[in-house]
């Protein structure tokens, strides 16, 4: 289950990964990154609340990919 866990939050990088090789991040919405980043904080507190290490993992590992992407942003906005 955690490596189900991790792929699935792992897509933030892909899109992380684009916007820095092309210095752009023209197509990307902030205000949607920033509300899935939200969701991947209530999960994060949950799973900590919970005790549940998956959750815990998965969640700090979207909220990274998250963090890179508005960073891109940033940068290349």
């Amino acid at each position: 289950m955690l490596v189900v866990a991790i792929g699935g939050n792992s897509f933030f990088y892909a899109q992380a990964f684009f916007i820095f090789s092309d210095q752009s991040a023209k197509d990307v919405s902030a205000i949607a990154n920033c509300i899935a980043a939200w969701a991947l904080m209530s999960w994060l507190v949950y799973g900590i609340v919970i005790r549940n290490r998956i959750l815990v993992v998965a969640n700090i590992i979207g909220i990274l990919g998250i963090l890179l992407i508005l960073l891109g942003i940033a940068m290349y906005r």
